[in-house]
């Protein structure tokens, strides 16, 4: 599936609104907004998603994910993320970013279905879950037949790097049905790699610095951070070089690898 009318489309994993405006700047036209990153991305604030779609013009998807770890959820848990399905399509969201397994490792097709109805005419990226499914061609014809528009997958391995045989694969398999996106680790030292071997036309990034804090005044005793060695005088925040950068290589790539005449 091409994405829209560019070579390559860059989206970007933003952490926070100011990540979302700096990736936009960088010339990334589609944005995944979370929030926890540590933990895979959870659901942002509802001023967030807000603050966000009126600071930017880029596409806005929103990660549905009331929580980290495993993608098993029970009622109450698909109960909250029923309520942000709303939040996102009443705050002028493009799309957002879910997925739900069963216990057995396969894509819970029910539930999963049931949400991107509900987003509608909001479109449905199935994130990460793909990743921890047990039969990842299995869980694309469910993916498809639930109508995602896209699927996000690092090749079930840590990052895409190691899983672009995978990744090329899925994306052969796919054909135009669904628009396959890699993901995890990906940056200005890999991305023509990944263009070369796996063809896709989409890369999702974060391409996150370390900016220091502001604060003159601080108690460098405490840790606010749950004892994980990060420090509260650094904020990470989505360079728009790096993007801008990211995206002209990828472009590049493209070009010399799959667009010869």
């Amino acid at each position: 599936m091409v994405p829209d009318t560019f070579i390559v489309n860059i989206e970007v994993c933003a952490n926070s609104v100011n990540s979302a405006v700096s990736a936009e700047k960088g010339g990334a036209r589609r944005i995944e907004l979370c929030d926890n990153i540590t933990e895979g991305g959870i659901t942002p604030s509802h001023g967030a998603i807000i603050a966000a779609r009126r600071k930017m013009s880029a596409d806005l998807y929103v990660i549905i994910r009331p929580r980290g770890g495993d993608f098993l959820y029970d009622d109450t848990e698909y109960c909250i993320m029923k309520y942000n399905v709303e939040l996102c399509k009443s705050a002028g969201a493009d799309g957002i970013v879910t997925g739900i397994l069963n216990s057995d490792g396969s894509v819970d097709v029910k539930r999963t279905e049931l949400l991107v109805r509900l987003a509608y005419p909001m479109k449905v990226t199935f994130h990460r879950a793909f990743d921890m499914s047990r039969d990842p061609f299995k869980a694309l014809d469910d993916v498809i037949s639930i109508g995602c528009s896209r699927v996000l997958t690092s090749g079930q391995k840590e990052k895409a790097v190691q899983g672009e045989k995978l990744i090329s694969e899925l994306i052969q398999y796919a054909g135009n049905k669904i628009s396959v996106m890699p993901c995890s680790g990906i940056n200005e030292k890999n991305i023509e790699r990944l263009v070369k071997r796996t063809g896709a036309r989409e890369y999702h990034v974060s391409l996150r610095d370390s900016v220091k804090s502001l604060m003159k005044f601080k108690r460098n005793s405490i840790s606010m951070s749950g004892g994980e060695n990060k420090s509260e005088y650094y904020i990470e925040v989505t360079n728009s070089e790096r993007v801008r950068r990211v995206l002209k290589l990828a472009e590049k790539a493209f070009n010399k690898y799959h667009l010869k005449k």
